[in-house]
Parts: structure tokens; sequence; C-alpha cells
């Protein structure tokens, strides 16, 4: 995802532009006036959870702007080490009641077996099941995986936030094949808290056959990469360790994102080989007697640097921007990146602002440990015991597996707003309907981010799912559509955060870094928003239910409130 604020990590969405994130608020009404009330008045936890579950109804503040109703949040009760929170998160989430059929067991393999879910089904064991192929397991990837088989399971899908959804009680055959590089779930987000702390790393990295929601015969998992596509005849060719291997699929959804360099992502693509990455990056942040330089004021560089202070205080670090302000490259206000530049620099952080470095030496110092020297534009030289190199380097992966005309000039998707492929010559609209794109790989307004991307894959979950009704059960398609978004971002730095939206202006402190990032960076708030310690329910027989639109109340001042990200 991007880490180009993917790491921003949630506000809405826009139509909102995502989950946990996805894109800017967009207020309706009196946006000036009614922001610093909210700011100071308003439980910023619970509206910030509202907008993230992807609403699409009015939030409507009254007198004492407190919320009557939010989603409800989980928190681990843990509050030390991430590995025990996430365990602690799966273990009671294993035994939660699903659904009213009472505590589930530990072994979910054991509790989901194959033939209990097909039992399930109101089908012929003859009919085919749908085959959804999704490339990419990433944020995109794995919220249109889960969503989708929430909906064909017959139940209320995890991103539903709808009063009364209780799921259409249907259920559809669906087979869906993740093909990701990497063998687990990375929280590509906290990259740069990984960089500097053990603890982190181990946590971020999730094994998809340690992801309880993932152990269901309806999701298999494909460690690969996509070598190429036929979008007419739907066949892709998959290289795998052990050969390419073919997959033919009903519906695609492409999420494969940006391919990007260290240290904005791991070089790794298995957990054992990041682990062992991330010690020995750890070790040359922790010995560095004469200290690490960071290049690049972009939002990665910024963060980096920021985590590596706060976790090493003793730890001089040197931060070099080639511009006169930070996070230059972002369509963002210049108070926004001065005050990132104020914050940086008040935590101990040494700024070199204007200056490129030409040249990296690497010598030995007395004691027979490496050492670096800067050679920077401006004559001046620097003298490190480590150097990260975390200048934005990234390119579009879509290009290197689909027809020509399918992306934009930059190797962006070209999508509409259902999230569809457009047609043309080459590719008509009976073919190109049946072929999505979600996440940094789509070409779609906004920066970049973990939120904006799941929040996309749901959409074009939902709207697979309507085809799919729509042939099975002979319903009329409703589609989810995508809403421009406005540039907004959240950036964490350090023991605090600093926030922009159109919307609510400009937000900093330790709160805004609890609803934007709590503690770890987002990986809770992801991990929690997806479900992943939960296993996935089997399908399910009951009447549809009748999704209710009344707006989320939230008490006397009936000034609405749009959160339409």
């Amino acid at each position: 995802m991007s880490l180009y604020r993917n790491h921003i990590f949630p506000l809405a969405s826009h139509s909102r532009q995502g989950l946990a994130s996805s894109g800017p608020f967009v207020f309706s009404h009196q946006d000036k006036e009614m922001f610093p009330a909210l700011r100071n008045a308003v439980r910023l936890r619970p509206l910030i959870r509202y907008i993230q579950k992807d609403q699409l109804q009015p939030l409507r503040l009254q007198s004492h702007y407190r919320f009557v109703r939010t989603p409800p949040c989980e928190t681990p009760g843990l509050q030390g080490n991430l590995h025990q929170r996430r365990h602690a998160h799966n273990h009671r989430a294993r035994h939660q009641d699903v659904a009213g059929q009472g505590e589930q067991p530990g072994n979910v393999e054991d509790s989901q077996t194959k033939a209990v879910h097909e039992s399930a089904y109101r089908f012929k064991e003859s009919t085919a099941p749908f085959k959804v192929l999704i490339l990419g397991g990433s944020y995109a990837g794995l919220a249109a995986a889960l969503n989708l088989v929430d909906l064909c399971h017959g139940r209320r899908h995890r991103f539903s936030i709808t009063d009364g959804d209780n799921g259409t009680g249907k259920v559809i055959p669906v087979q869906v094949t993740v093909v990701d590089p990497r063998d687990g779930w990375f929280h590509l987000i906290g990259q740069p808290l990984a960089l500097s702390s053990k603890e982190s790393a181990e946590a971020f990295w999730c094994k998809y056959s340690d992801v309880p929601a993932l152990q269901t015969p309806e999701i298999r998992t494909v460690q690969g990469t996509i070598d190429s596509l036929d979008c007419t005849s739907k066949r892709a060719t998959i290289s795998t360790s052990q050969g390419p291997i073919q997959e033919s699929y009903d519906y695609l959804i492409t999420c494969t994102g940006l391919s990007r360099e260290f240290p904005s992502a791991p070089r790794s693509v298995t957990r054992e080989a990041y682990l062992a990455e991330s010690a020995q990056n750890l070790a040359n942040v922790r010995d560095a007697p004469k200290g690490v330089a960071i290049i690049g004021g972009g939002a990665v560089g910024i963060e980096i640097a920021a985590e590596c202070k706060m976790l090493h205080p003793h730890t001089n670090v040197t931060l070099i921007h080639s511009r006169a302000s930070l996070l230059s490259s972002e369509p963002l206000p210049a108070e926004f990146s001065s005050k990132a530049l104020d914050i940086i620099r008040s935590s101990g952080i040494n700024t070199i602002m204007g200056a490129r470095v030409n040249s990296t030496t690497k010598t030995q110092d007395d004691n027979g440990d490496d050492e670096y020297t800067l050679t920077l534009s401006t004559g001046e030289t620097l003298t490190a015991s480590h150097v990260i190199n975390a200048v934005s380097r990234f390119t579009p992966t879509a290009p290197n597996y689909l027809p020509e005309g399918i992306c934009d000039e930059e190797g962006y998707i070209r999508i509409k707003p259902t999230l569809e492929f457009p047609s043309d010559a080459s590719l008509p609209a009976e073919i190109a309907g049946d072929h999505y794109a979600a996440g940094d790989v789509a070409r779609w307004s906004g920066i970049k981010r973990g939120g904006a991307a799941m929040h996309q894959g749901h959409y074009a979950a939902r709207n697979i799912h309507q085809k799919m009704m729509a042939k099975v059960y002979g319903t009329t398609p409703e589609f989810m559509v995508l809403e421009e978004v406005q540039a907004g971002m959240g950036i964490a730095l350090g023991e605090t955060a600093l926030s922009y939206f159109p919307s609510m202006g400009l937000g900093e402190g330790k709160e805004t870094k609890k609803i934007f990032f709590e503690d770890d960076l987002g990986f809770m708030i992801c991990y929690r928003w997806m479900q992943l310690a939960k296993p996935m329910p089997g399908p399910v027989e009951m009447p549809a239910s009748e999704e209710k639109s009344t707006p989320v109340n939230v008490a006397s001042n009936p000034t609405p409130v749009e959160a339409a990200a």
C-alpha cells in the first residue's frame, strides 16, 4: 500500500474513500464553525470510528455533541507486547459467539471444515462456485476477499455498519484465490516503526496460514506473482517457486499496488527472512556511535526518523531533504509541512534542508566499524554510522501483466467509479465489467493510503456480489460508487501526530496520534477492522434483513454532518 500515505491511517474513505481511512472527511454545512467545536467537545474516537466504517448515512450532531450510538470498538486489554496483544485478540475472537452459534472452538480448522461449509449450501454438489481471483494480499486484497466471502455466506459482511443488516440470508458458492509475493500480510503502514522495534517487526508480519479469518475452504492463498493475464479468456499465469500455474476466474480484482524499494517496504517475501532483515537494521540503528542519517523528507523518511529517535533517544538522528520544506511532493498546505518540521526539530532530530546528497562513501573507523561519509550539494560533509535512503521510489505494477490501454500513462489502472475496468475496442463491456482494481494500483483521486485501499477492496467485493446475486437469484444489482477524494494526511511523529483534512483543518497532538495510529502505527486498528482474529463463520440460511436507512443520531442540535468520505 502506499506508504505514501499509506500511513495515514484511517479517516474515512470517500464514499467514502476508505475505511480506516480512505479519504478525508467531507462534511456539509458550516465546516469552519463546526469543526473547532468538534475538536474540543466531541468524543473524537467514536467520530473517527463511525466515519472509518464507511458510513453512507448522515451523522447527526445534537446539542452536546455526544454520540448516542457508535460502532463497538474492541481494544485488546494488554498494553505491553504487541505480539501478546495480537494473540490475546485472536484468543478472544476465537471464543466469541458467532451469529448465535455459541462459543467457537479454538481450533479453526476443526470448526470450519469444508464439509461443514458445503453442507450449508442450498445448491447441488455439482454446482460450480464462482471463481474470484485476487491479485495482491495486502489491505485492498484482504478486504475484498473477506467481505466477499461474508456476503456469499449470506451474512452481514465485516465492514457493514448498517443498522438491521443481518446479511441477505442467500448463500452463493464461491472460491476466492489470493495471490501475493509474500507468505503473509505485512502491515506496511507500520514499516517506519518496525525498522526500529523488534517487537513491532514480529507483530506486523502475519503469515496467511496463521490468520484465523483466512482459514476457510472458500479462501485459498498462493505465494507467487502474476506473470501474464488474458482478460478475454479469463486466465492468469502465476509464477511460483514450484513453477508457473494457470488460474481461471469468473471475476478478477487486481490489488498489486506499487513496487517499492527498501526502506518503504521490506525486501523479503517470507516472515523468517524479514525478521532477519529487521534484526540487522535494528542492530545498525541501535549501535550507531556516529549517528543515523536518513535521506528523504517525505512521509516515509519523516516517520522513520521520528520512530528511531523516539525508541532510541540517545542515537543522533539527522534527516536530510533536498527541498526547503518537508513533504514537498504532497498536495498539502504549507502550514502542514512547516508544522511537521517544527515537531521533528523539537524532538531532537537534526535537519538539513535544501541539500542533496551527491555521494556516500563507506569506510571503516579505527575500531573496524563501518562508517559513511555523505557529501552534500552544498559542499558540506556528514559522517554517520548508518544511512537509510528513504527517497521515495515506486512504480505501478499493473503494466507488467495487463494489456496495453488498460493503464494510464503513469501505469495506474483506469477504473470506473464502480472500480471496474473501463471498456474500449480491445476490452468489450461484457468482459471489462468482470475485472476490478482497488488500492494503490488504481487511478483515483486522493493521496494513496491503506484505509483507502481497504475501502476500495470492500466496494469491489460488494459490487461483484451484486452481480452474483443477479445471476443466481435474479435480483437487480445496486452498485457502490466511489466519490472523488480530496488530499488529506495523518502522519506519526514519535510521541505525537499531525493531520490535515480540508473539512477539519490542521490537527496535532497525542489525541490525534491515538485516533489515527494508536500506539502501533495503526496495526491493531487494521487488524481489528478486518477482523483477522475472528474465524470465518460458515454459510447460513436465514430471512434476508431489511437495511434501515435511519441515520446514526448523536443528540439535539439537528445540524447534519455528512461524513461522505
